[in-house]
């Protein structure tokens, strides 16, 4: 860092390093990876890491030596992507929801599949305790008496009525859990892909850290791509999904040992 009046600022850890450039990219379009070296009294590769590390969760685009904030085509928000294939998602909560037993600790992440999940585990009343990133998760689990709710810190993301950023995945990774329940933009045969911001260092997180992973889609987003890479196939325990899936993404999931279950 620089130093002012004679004093030397102590240089940021990575988390703060990090926060700091997604602040810069709220304030200017562009950021260069040369001007953020000298400001945070680190070498370019630093930064440069910074920014593969960003760029691979969707919160930056790396570009004539810098970044700047994700351009992108319209992606629904959470009210809008629950309005659409209603009844197969709440097939897939449904079936999810009965795969809790009692006493399990659980990781939830936002999205329009997962909280149909809540409401059915809501209703069964299943004691357990869930972390979540999800204001809504934590709201529908909440309203029972059998549930336990953690929710996670982070920076509130309005469409998706979320929480992202470091600070949510270093609350995860403080966490360990018997399962996770995700959702996902897409999934082929390469692997499971997001496209909300934020969300993928988020799903990530809850993957490292539950000894089995649940993930849930409807069949619309079969065979499709998103934004930033979430994993592997080989990361996956189980796909809950409304239809059977076919041709190479049935391979690819039968290849790597993923339990496929059609929801009812």
């Amino acid at each position: 860092m620089k130093n002012i009046g004679g004093t030397p600022r102590p240089r940021l850890r990575k988390k703060a390093r990090r926060e700091q450039i997604l602040l810069e990219l709220k304030l200017h379009p562009h950021v260069r990876v040369s001007e953020l070296a000298e400001r945070f009294g680190v070498s370019t590769e630093t930064v440069r890491r910074d920014f593969e590390a960003l760029s691979a969760d969707g919160l930056l685009f790396r570009a004539h030596g810098g970044g700047s904030a994700p351009m992108r085509g319209h992606y629904p928000g959470l009210d809008e992507r629950s309005r659409q294939g209603m009844e197969e998602r709440e097939r897939i909560g449904r079936h999810a929801a009965g795969l809790v037993q009692p006493g399990d600790t659980l990781m939830i992440d936002a999205g329009s599949t997962t909280l149909q999940m809540a409401r059915f585990l809501a209703y069964a009343g299943t004691p357990c305790t869930v972390l979540t990133n999800s204001l809504p998760v934590a709201m529908t689990l909440g309203q029972g008496e059998t549930a336990e709710v953690i929710l996670c810190p982070g920076e509130y993301l309005a469409s998706e009525s979320a929480v992202i950023g470091p600070e949510t995945v270093a609350f995860i990774e403080s966490h360990m859990v018997d399962q996770c329940f995700i959702g996902a933009t897409a999934i082929d045969p390469r692997g499971v892909s997001e496209t909300a911001r934020g969300f993928a260092s988020v799903k990530r997180a809850m993957i490292r850290r539950s000894r089995r992973t649940n993930l849930l889609i409807i069949r619309d987003k079969m065979g499709g791509t998103g934004f930033a890479r979430v994993c592997g196939l080989d990361d996956i325990s189980a796909l809950i999904t409304g239809a059977a899936p076919e041709g190479k993404l049935a391979r690819a999931l039968d290849r790597s040992g993923v339990e496929a279950m059609v929801a009812t």
